[in-house]
């Protein structure tokens, strides 16, 4: 069975020459894919989340200043990104993006968005590159409808997850759980409901053994209804803003692991692609391919 991958053409927006932020892995992401043949039938396109399901996670009056564009400089500069109309749309596709993958996994067992993971988003503001927590929309809106009572997102991102925390700090059966870096940013860090964090340099073993002491715990504790996965990809050894040292097999073993562990328990998992930052777009479309090939690996193996 195909795993469902939803992409928007606004995921990429459009930077100033030489900014650092890599925008352009989006685009080439969804080529990756498509030429790996994990999109037969094409992607599925997202509608943009509207003003109010955005806030039901963030506050009104940031909503309302990103979506015109008039973000205070001093915001504008914690999140690192010009709040343009395009950047604006890019927030706005992401987050309806993860909730529409989060329905169909709810559906098909699996399912992905080529963009998300916007964890820094907090609720009054955003932060590191981060607008709209799309993480925190999606499990929320579910929540308030009805569709799911309890969620867990596995924030595997080698920063920690303050946003997402934040945004739900007041969700006790939306559960908050990140293994990051510990001496990485941000510098104050908003606890989640359990976080994890890393020395500097870990490489895959050691890094596999601490995700296997935590995860089959919390899935069997907290029976969630839902999974969602950060399979950012900046604790790769070669990324410029990590400091741990995860080669490309580490990350396969560790998102391999985590859509393992859920599906094996009949727990729908959708999986959002996090940071990944690298001045070499191909190398990196490839590593945030990795999830996508790790749940299709998983539905095509029968199960």
């Amino acid at each position: 069975m195909q795993v469902p991958i939803v992409s928007h053409p606004a995921y990429q927006a459009t930077l100033p020459d030489g900014h650092r932020f890599p925008m352009r892995k989006y685009g080439r992401l969804a080529e990756v894919l498509a030429e790996k043949g994990l999109a037969p039938n094409g992607f599925v396109v997202p509608e943009e989340a509207s003003a109010e399901l955005i806030a039901l996670t963030h506050d009104h009056a940031y909503v309302e200043q990103v979506l015109t564009c008039s973000v205070p400089r001093e915001i504008e500069r914690r999140i690192g990104l010009p709040i343009d109309e395009g950047v604006a749309r890019r927030a706005r596709a992401s987050a309806g993006g993860t909730l529409l993958a989060a329905r169909l996994a709810l559906q098909h067992g699996l399912a992905g968005s080529t963009a998300g993971g916007s964890h820094h988003g907090q609720r009054e503001t955003g932060a590191g590159f981060c607008v709209f927590n799309d993480v925190a929309i999606a499990a929320k809106a579910l929540k308030h409808e009805g569709t799911i009572q309890h969620a867990l997102v596995v924030d595997l991102d080698v920063h920690q997850g303050d946003g997402t925390a934040d945004c739900l700090r007041d969700e006790p059966d939306l559960f908050t759980f990140s293994m990051h870096a510990e001496k990485n940013y941000p510098v104050r860090k908003i606890p989640s409901d359990l976080d994890i964090g890393l020395p500097d340099l870990m490489e895959d073993a050691a890094y596999m053994s601490v995700l296997q002491a935590h995860l089959p715990r919390l899935l069997d504790a907290l029976e969630p209804d839902l999974v969602f996965l950060n399979a950012g990809v900046d604790p790769h050894r070669d990324d410029k803003l990590g400091r741990l040292s995860l080669s490309d097999e580490g990350l396969r073993r560790r998102d391999s692991y985590v859509v393992e562990q859920a599906r094996t328990r009949h727990i729908p998992l959708v999986a959002v692609i996090g940071g990944g930052y690298s001045a070499d777009i191909d190398a990196l479309a490839h590593r945030h391919a990795i999830v996508f090939e790790a749940m299709t690996a998983w539905s095509e193996g029968g199960n």
